[in-house]
């Protein structure tokens, strides 16, 4: 089983790429992560990787491929990828990738979110910078103002893409170039569009039953 979540930044695909791993044994790929972990290496490649994410502009689509790549022949039983492909070029690429090994998407399901939702929901994340606990403005505020539910801290820190004017450029940027990939799945029968406001538990239920559609036996599992 091989899904891809798309959606805008902020949509909310990292944390249902996370319930799907859980739930159904796949491996999830997350660009993100994979790229913060290059800029946390403090290689060449992460400071290139640093300057481009807080500009809030698309990584270069051979450094994307590269990782993903690597992360697919690791012989899993599934994937979910979020945050990949991001353009038309990333997609051909994987879909070339995948018919090497005999393998294909099984499905692409899109998280549909207002833009004003998004902006609120991803300006207001915020973390404890001693332990790297989450926290949200509005969502999930720490117990105590300005201290840290789980170990006190009082150092807190706001990830450079997360501002706002980056936010907004990086929704313009995905508005620009990676909408151009719902054509390209719907094309090949492959894309769902699904709600992605209200509850975390909501969406999930959405995701399952689009799942189950495509590939009951192992969504049923």
């Amino acid at each position: 089983m091989i899904t891809i979540l798309m959606g805008a930044p902020g949509a909310g695909k990292g944390t249902q790429a996370k319930l799907l791993e859980s739930n159904y044994g796949l491996v999830q790929l997350a660009t993100g992560d994979m790229l913060r972990a290059a800029i946390g290496s403090g290689s060449a490649l992460g400071e290139q990787v640093k300057s481009i994410m807080s500009a809030g502009s698309l990584v270069p689509d051979d450094i994307v491929i590269k990782l993903i790549e690597q992360r697919l022949s690791t012989g899993a039983i599934g994937y979910v990828l979020d945050g990949f492909p991001r353009t038309p070029a990333q997609a051909e690429a994987l879909e070339q990738f995948l018919g090497k090994r005999g393998e294909a998407v099984t499905a692409v399901i899109a998280l549909d979110v207002p833009e004003s939702y998004i902006v609120e929901r991803v300006t207001g994340r915020f973390t404890c910078g001693s332990c790297g606990a989450g926290y949200h403005r509005v969502y999930r505020p720490t117990a105590v103002d300005g201290v840290c539910d789980q170990c006190g801290g009082k150092n807190f820190v706001v990830r450079p893409d997360d501002q706002q004017e980056v936010v907004e450029k990086r929704l313009a940027v995905y508005a620009e170039q990676t909408a151009a990939l719902l054509p390209f799945y719907e094309q090949r029968g492959l894309l769902t569009k699904i709600d992605g406001t209200g509850t975390v538990e909501a969406v999930a239920e959405r995701l399952a039953h689009v799942l189950k559609l495509r590939n009951p036996v192992k969504a049923s599992a």
